[in-house]
């Protein structure tokens, strides 16, 4: 069967009868596919290129590269990362450059997470690529300039495609419910425009998941016509968070929590903390990088945010969800809010910086441990005052609690050195 003809097939998922076959009936990637755009011209002009397509799940992806294929009557063979070998690419490779030879006609290589493939798999691609056997087409929902060599990464354009706007998910839904070959157009359903915007809303930028809650929703009204807000919610059931652990969306996640923090917005942190409870992450990991945050950015501006911090690990690991969310959201609210400093984590930064970099002259003697006979001769420990805020004359404590006097404590050549700059709060 051709990879198209998937499309007429009334037994397929609705999702697939509706992929779209031709540009015209693609939706959303303006930014490469609208007037004048890389990509647009490309097709037109029947110049395609290499290319990573680096996207969510739903944002058309695989439905794009058969579009490519189709409007530049190039062969489309599609294969799975996930299961896929160097023995079948070096098959598909072989055919294609046999095509080229007897029948000038291109190959389009579309490999669905291409990211799973280990560094052997890719060489294998590589000079294939860069002589034109295959037109490669990689799609991957992670980062490529972590997941694919760059050896391939140099021989191809890396397109990033954006979840879909409510307003194309919208004009999918109508229109699988209008498309009498493809579609529910037979079935003559209506949508209240509430039960729209829900689904619209609820896919996410997911065309997939979009058609796919569409077509349950229509299977349970039995003789009823009309698609309301109650159908769509039941056939959601719960919605799925494009949310994976090993990501980038899990690390821009927990980015943006942390930033929120820091800049104290309360609604805002507690927004990305309530995204990371409704995905399932672990409640741990949040509460360690709020022990973390405690120390790095709140510092001695309020000492007990540390505090209140490490209870709130200790309480979430005796607790367990979901009552350890209350938890979550009380110390989130406390860092969010508290005085913010970074005197501690400069400082130490700087004196790191000294140790790594710089001459490391002899401590002191007088600062010396002197265990022996021995030592105490060579003047290790002479001189010192055990407790200079008390019994050295010229000593006096600083604001920032630490001692000063007559004595000495830097090295040599460190003198006068300051790490730590006392905040004006806490």
């Amino acid at each position: 069967m051709d990879l198209f003809e998937s499309s007429a097939d009334t037994k397929a998922p609705l999702a697939d009868r509706m992929r779209p076959t031709k540009l015209s009936e693609f939706f959303g990637q303006e930014h490469i596919l609208g007037e004048g755009k890389v990509l647009k011209e490309a097709i037109a002009k029947d110049k395609l290129f290499s290319a990573i397509f680096w996207g969510p799940p739903g944002s058309g992806k695989t439905t794009l590269a058969q579009i490519m294929a189709n409007e530049t009557k190039a062969d489309f063979i599609r294969i799975s990362a996930v299961v896929s070998n160097v023995a079948e690419m070096k098959k598909i490779i072989a055919d294609a450059k046999n095509k080229i030879e007897l029948y000038g006609k291109k190959t389009i290589l579309f490999i669905d997470e291409i990211h799973r493939f280990n560094k052997a798999q890719q060489d294998v691609l590589l000079p294939h690529v860069e002589v034109g056997t295959v037109t490669l087409i990689g799609a991957t929902t992670e980062n490529p300039s972590f997941e694919v060599i760059g050896p391939l990464l140099s021989r191809s354009r890396v397109l990033v495609l954006y979840p879909l706007s409510t307003f194309h998910i919208k004009k999918i839904i109508n229109l699988a419910l209008k498309d009498t070959a493809r579609g529910l157009g037979a079935l003559k359903l209506k949508m209240e425009l509430e039960a729209l915007e829900v689904l619209a809303t609820c896919a996410n930028g997911d065309a997939r998941f979009a058609l796919t809650t569409l077509e349950i929703a229509s299977e349970m009204l039995g003789r009823a016509k009309t698609i309301k807000k109650e159908n769509i919610v039941e056939a959601t059931a719960r919605k799925a968070s494009y949310y994976d652990k090993k990501a980038d969306y899990h690390y821009d996640t927990i980015s943006a929590f942390i930033k929120s923090m820091r800049g104290g917005k309360t609604d805002a942190a507690l927004h990305y903390l309530a995204r990371m409870i409704e995905a399932g992450e672990d409640p741990i990991f949040i509460a360690r990088r709020m022990v973390i945050f405690a120390s790095e950015d709140v510092g001695n501006a309020a000492p007990t945010a540390l505090v209140l911090a490490t209870s709130c690990m200790q309480a979430v690991h005796m607790i367990g969800m979901p009552e350890a969310s209350l938890i979550l959201a009380q110390t989130v609210s406390y860092l969010s809010e508290a005085p913010k400093s970074v005197a501690s984590t400069e400082a130490i930064s700087a004196a790191l910086a000294d140790v790594q970099s710089g001459k490391l002259d002899p401590i002191p003697l007088h600062l010396r441990n002197a265990p022996t006979k021995l030592m105490k001769e060579l003047g290790y420990g002479k001189g010192h005052v055990r407790y200079p805020w008390r019994d050295d004359p010229g000593a006096h404590s600083t604001s920032s609690g630490s001692s000063t006097g007559g004595m000495e404590y830097m090295p040599k050549n460190l003198v006068g050195k300051k790490y730590y700059k006392s905040p004006k709060r806490g």
